[in-house]
């Protein structure tokens, strides 16, 4: 196999299971946790502005977790969880050091990782933002 072929891949299992990750947790915010309840989680965390910060965050996730697993705006979505999760680092789990058992930061950290290298990369060739916005003759199609 070709070095483009394995980007290619690993691009697309990246996008896959980061975005269906993502959109369980919006999933769970809107849910199994409702709004209410996840406002109420927020404001018990410190998380400012809770009210509004848990509804916008579901729907983030939510429907950024959808649009990463299409390659739809990856590059935008993807930015915007790089920030969600940063939020939940600092504001939420960092005080409870690394394990995500003990309430710490690997998941939400690994979680900005991807999310990081998506917004570099861009969602890869099988995407939706590939069949829309590359262009055949372009150097940087073969990047989308």
């Amino acid at each position: 196999m070709n070095q483009p072929q394995l980007t290619t891949t690993a691009l697309t299992a990246l996008r896959l299971v980061l975005g269906f990750l993502f959109a369980a947790h919006g999933w769970q915010k809107f849910n199994e946790w409702t709004i209410a309840g996840t406002q109420a989680s927020f404001a018990k965390m410190g998380v400012p502005a809770a009210d509004v910060m848990a509804p916008a965050i579901a729907v983030l996730e939510l429907a950024g977790g959808i649009a990463l697993f299409l390659g739809i705006l990856t590059r935008v979505v993807a930015g915007l969880l790089v920030l969600d999760m940063l939020g939940a680092l600092f504001l939420v789990h960092a005080p409870a050091g690394i394990f995500a058992a003990n309430g710490g930061y690997e998941l939400v950290l690994l979680l900005a990782a991807a999310s990081f290298a998506l917004a570099l990369t861009g969602a890869g060739r099988f995407s939706v933002d590939r069949a829309l916005f590359a262009r055949r003759t372009s150097k940087l199609a073969a990047l989308a």
